[in-house]
């Protein structure tokens, strides 16, 4: 039974605020911590901020106040394994539709600590407590390591916002971690050799973030790095393409002048041909569902088109890219629809139409694992949680290697290959 629920503003990697949830049962105390996006599709739920002059806009106290003086008085006495109930019962006190009167930070902090309670309850893992609610199969996923940074991620001039590297030939989460670090530093190696040491810094998810300005360098960079280190038959290249961040209104404005999106549909054909790109997402800005379908029909069969933006871990757009043959795979961040049940339903709509599932953090981050153990409860194929530095990175991959260890021989690395 949930004896109390309080809040406390905390703060984010980005050095914003944030919002930690508190819940008290029987069994202990449980917290949980919210991230935070820069690029964010307009169809998310809506994060609360109080926009006064503290914290230049981005204080919580108010998504803090709903928790403390709305949903508190609401759950406080209700059975905390009761995850569907308390999500549904959060989602009806706001009534919004889009969460914009609690705040979905707000109502997630709370969704993520109940499910640490309720887990307890039950006394099991959280990855095997979210297994059960989702009825399906524990994987430990694939990282999707975000190793150079543009778009909004970096100040650099690269439209594209993530260039990735995935250890698809990896026999388990471990031997993945080995592979993308070592491929991480030799990366590190190559970029400082030639563009100097302060091209070295990293972006907000750990990724270098080179002075460039052509989308295809990053893919050069990388590919050499991959051979150096010796893992060509292993590892595959991902981008977040984010498109959304350059459309402006009809067009795309993509390396400096103005593309249609046939003409970068033609741009994406060309470097899937040339270089060994295994996912790519949000290829096209978050209302073009059409265009996505073009590129699924044309690579959707050697290649994950990805849906965020577009999708939003929101089922009604995934039923929509479902009808329109939009993608093959979701992207799911727990903020973009603001509860933990919702987040287990966009995943099992996705799952039960032959998608993928990407599990996902966000730019601004927290020391909280929880996606680690989400990913692993939903049977995600993938995890993306930044390159193999930052600790709010890295925490989520050392929960992965965790629980790796502690399910032994049952565990199940994913396989993409």
């Amino acid at each position: 039974m949930i004896k109390d629920i309080s809040a406390l503003q905390i703060f984010d990697s980005r050095g914003n605020p944030t919002v930690e949830c508190s819940i008290k049962t029987e069994k202990g105390k449980f917290r949980a911590a919210v991230p935070s996006g820069a690029s964010t599709g307009k169809y998310e739920a809506i994060e609360l901020r109080d926009k006064g002059k503290a914290y230049l806009g981005k204080g919580v106290s108010k998504a803090i106040h709903n928790i403390n003086k709305e949903i508190a008085p609401l759950l406080k006495g209700k059975d905390e394994t009761k995850q569907e109930e308390i999500d549904r019962l959060m989602v009806e006190l706001d009534g919004t539709g889009n969460k914009r009167k609690l705040g979905a930070n707000a109502i997630l902090a709370v969704s993520m600590a109940v499910c640490r309670a309720g887990a307890k309850a039950k006394n099991l893992p959280l990855y095997d407590y979210i297994s059960q609610m989702s009825k399906r199969d524990r994987i430990v996923p694939c990282p999707a390591f975000n190793v150079i940074n543009g778009g909004r991620h970096a100040g650099n001039n690269l439209d594209f916002q993530e260039y990735m590297m995935l250890p698809v030939g990896a026999k388990n989460f471990k031997e993945a971690m080995q592979i993308g670090t070592e491929t991480y530093h030799i990366l590190k190696e190559i970029i400082e050799e030639k563009y100097g040491k302060d091209a070295t810094n990293v972006g907000d998810e750990g990724g270098f973030a080179p002075p460039l300005d052509n989308p295809e360098e990053p893919l050069k960079l990388l590919t050499k790095a991959i051979k150096k280190a010796g893992y060509e038959r292993k590892v595959k290249i991902g981008l977040d393409v984010a498109a959304s961040e350059f459309f402006n209104q009809e067009n795309y404005l993509f390396q400096g002048k103005k593309i249609s999106k046939e003409e970068l549909l033609d741009y994406y054909l060309k470097i899937i041909k040339k270089y060994p790109i295994f996912s790519i997402e949000d290829p096209f800005e978050e209302n073009d569902f059409d265009s996505f379908a073009l590129l699924t029909i044309r690579n959707g069969a050697k290649i994950q088109i990805v849906g965020d933006d577009l999708l939003v871990t929101n089922p009604n757009r995934i039923k929509k890219a479902i009808d329109a043959g939009s993608c093959n795979a979701l992207l799911l961040k727990v903020n973009q629809i603001g509860s933990v049940s919702e987040a287990i339903d966009s995943a099992n709509l996705a799952f039960n139409n032959g998608w993928r599932v990407m599990v996902s953090h966000r730019s601004g981050e927290t020391e909280d694992t929880f996606i680690a153990d989400l990913a692993v409860g939903l049977g995600a194929h993938e995890i993306k949680s930044g390159a193999p530095c930052r600790a709010e990175r890295t925490a989520k991959y050392n929960q992965l290697l965790r629980i790796e260890k502690e399910l032994g021989d049952k565990a199940v690395f994913s396989k993409l290959n």
